[in-house]
């Protein structure tokens, strides 16, 4: 039973006895609020009379006295346990509120006494000496926090003036662990009321000068890792393939791709028809379903193509093994579709084959197929290559005609690459050269024909479909032709939809389509082409179930990648601009939004907005000035010049 005003502790917390009725105390805490207890819920600390909360201001934990006290009982190695009331009769001389409440702080503190309010006992001095150590290092590193935020905020406000120390990185790691999406929140960057975003962070990371420009904290942000895939399977083992090294196969691509995964080929059957020819790298020759590597490259997605360098979604040691080109001869999935004279595939096969091919830049094979058209071929090799291009050109011309006739929709944007080397960032525009017209338009027959082959078997399959809406689409500006027509285009394209059963891709004219011709780049790829293996062999195929899946987790992954290169990219024209105030670009007005114009940026690739006087009209072509850039924005303002 506890007095009326009587001190007592309830969770952990001083309170003072007000009533008692219904078997129920009523307690008053520091605060005004009153509760209502069981007795059990609280501890008496002095039976009172307590007025007020005055004691609680009460706190002689380092008092000289108290370690006085300690000591000596420390020393007496016949002491018994002390009760609260004893050991504040000891310290203060007085059992009071006070004193009473003194040594309750002093419980909770734990550096000279434990136990409970009934047995109090003295720590051992070994125990004590470690814990004021640690006490004293904690507060020194508390103190040396509070100068590395005053030295922070000036350094804010004049980084010339105040920079930063070196050793103060140990105090920047979690703005940087924040800007590149590893932590959610910093304590630094709400200490100094800064908002706690990857942004806020980047931005103070870059004004300090302890970040620059050069450190992409993108990737991190979308949860993905820069370094490529570390498990390698087994080099495949020897099979029958059949031999098609009479073909001439052509791995044509940009100058800087190291892992060529398809190639192309082309002749004239018996009957005259067309036949095409798309090799592709087989990794699934020895990545089968569910080994550590096909689960790697499910969790990873897709190969990321940063500026600073590839991620790949295959361990880099298995590349050789698999890319075309690489050797003199390569093992291939092949695709070949027969096509009528109007570009479309009358039969496919797919099959197992090794081949001779020869790597190609676009630029190369672009020349190849100027000396076809101008007649001037002087080598047999040359000829060969040239006849082979212009036999393939042809066939995708009527292939791209049969599409657009489908209703496909033809999007042509300026493209540009991205490359950072030695510390500098260079953006070269990517030139239109007729060969990757053909690379493409056969890319996309070998998805429908694999798609068609393998909806023919009912497998199931990760089939790409998308449909396109037109109502948003502004037709005065589609009508206007130009970049303004391909933005309004691209605005009536739907997200595609992976399925295990076909649909119609509205947006290549296909009623099946698929694509197979990158398993050492997408999962997607690599998930078909073991889906054909096992067909190809005899084997039980993946359950539709089994398919979607793999494609749930892959596709997500891969959704992060896509993410992760877009906002790098922009990420990296942001620093190629920085340094470049007041330049001048050539830009096209796009669509007029009220007061401001959307406007693209042939060579950046980069849309923005800003207000433009006069009469202007989409595809006009006008001059921007660059009047600032911020990276961790990734924005950059741009004038009427």
């Amino acid at each position: 039973m506890f007095n009326e005003n009587a001190l007592v502790i309830y969770k952990n917390k001083p309170a003072v006895i007000k009533d008692h009725s219904d078997g129920k105390y009523t307690i008053l805490l520091s605060g005004n609020e009153q509760v209502k207890v069981r007795d059990k819920d609280i501890e008496l600390l002095h039976p009172g009379p307590v007025k007020d909360f005055s004691f609680a201001g009460a706190n002689n934990m380092f008092d000289p006295i108290v370690r006085d006290v300690w000591e000596l009982l420390c020393d007496d190695e016949s002491s018994q346990p002390l009760s609260l009331k004893e050991l504040a009769v000891f310290i203060h001389n007085e059992y009071s509120p006070v004193s009473a409440y003194a040594v309750y702080l002093l419980l909770c503190d734990g550096l000279y006494f434990s136990g409970t309010i009934e047995a109090i006992t003295p720590n051992s001095k070994n125990d004590v000496n470690a814990e004021e150590l640690k006490r004293c290092e904690k507060q020194r590193d508390l103190d040396e926090r509070m100068l590395f935020l005053e030295r922070l905020r000036k350094c804010l406000k004049n980084p010339e003036a105040h920079p930063l120390f070196p050793s103060d990185s140990r105090f920047i790691q979690d703005i940087e662990a924040l800007a590149s999406g590893k932590s959610a929140k910093s304590r630094t960057m709400k200490d100094l009321g800064f908002g706690e975003t990857p942004e806020e962070a980047h931005s103070l990371l870059l004004k300090t000068g302890f970040w620059t420009g050069l450190i992409n904290p993108h990737p991190g942000r979308f949860g993905v890792t820069l370094n490529s895939a570390s498990v390698c399977p087994q080099a495949p083992a020897e099979e029958d393939r059949i031999c098609l090294c009479r073909l001439a196969a052509y791995a044509i691509d940009s100058p800087w791709s190291n892992d060529p995964d398809d190639a192309v080929s082309a002749e004239k059957n018996e009957a005259g028809n067309s036949v095409l020819y798309v090799h592709v790298a087989d990794p699934a020759s020895s990545i089968t379903f569910g080994s550590p590597a096909e689960k790697e490259a499910r969790n990873r997605g897709a190969t990321i193509y940063l500026p600073e360098g590839a991620v790949r979604m295959l361990a880099e040691e298995s590349i050789p093994m698999f890319a075309l080109g690489l050797s003199e001869k390569s093992n291939a999935l092949t695709v070949k579709m027969t096509f009528d004279d109007n570009g479309s595939i009358i039969d496919t096969d797919i099959f197992l084959s090794v081949i001779k091919v020869s790597r190609i830049t676009y630029e190369q094979a672009d020349a190849e197929l100027d000396t076809c058209m101008n007649g001037n071929a002087d080598a047999e090799k040359l000829s060969e290559a040239a006849n082979t291009l212009n036999v393939l050109f042809e066939l995708s011309q009527k292939i791209y005609n049969r599409r657009i006739t489908n209703g496909a929709v033809n999007i042509e944007l300026p493209e540009i690459h991205i490359s950072v080397k030695n510390d500098k960032v260079n953006i070269n525009p990517v030139k239109e050269y007729r060969s990757a017209f053909i690379v493409k338009e056969c890319m996309i027959a070998a998805g429908e024909g694999a798609g068609t082959w393998a909806a023919s078997r009912g497998l199931a399959f990760p089939y790409i479909s998308q449909d396109v809406e037109t109502q948003s689409v502004n037709l005065r500006i589609v009508k206007s032709g130009g970049f303004a027509k391909a933005m309004q285009l691209r605005r009536c394209m739907r997200p595609r939809l992976l399925s295990v059963k076909p649909g119609e891709h509205q947006g290549l004219g296909l009623d099946v389509y698929t694509q197979v011709t990158s398993p050492l780049r997408r999962y997607t790829d690599l998930l078909a082409h073991i889906q054909i293996r096992k067909f190809l062999c005899g084997s039980k195929p993946l359950s539709a179930d089994e398919i979607s899946m793999c494609l749930g987790f892959g596709e997500a992954a891969a959704t992060a990648a896509v993410h992760a290169e877009r906002a790098s990219l922009n990420h990296w024209k942001m620093v190629f601009l920085a340094d470049k105030k007041d330049s001048i670009w050539d830009a096209v007005a796009i669509e007029n939004k009220g007061s401001r114009w959307h406007v693209l940026i042939p060579s950046l690739a980069l849309e923005t907005q800003t207000a433009i006087q006069g009469n202007i009209a989409p595809n006009d072509n006008v001059k921007l000035v660059l009047k600032s850039v911020n990276i961790a924005k990734g924005e950059a303002v741009f004038v009427q010049g």
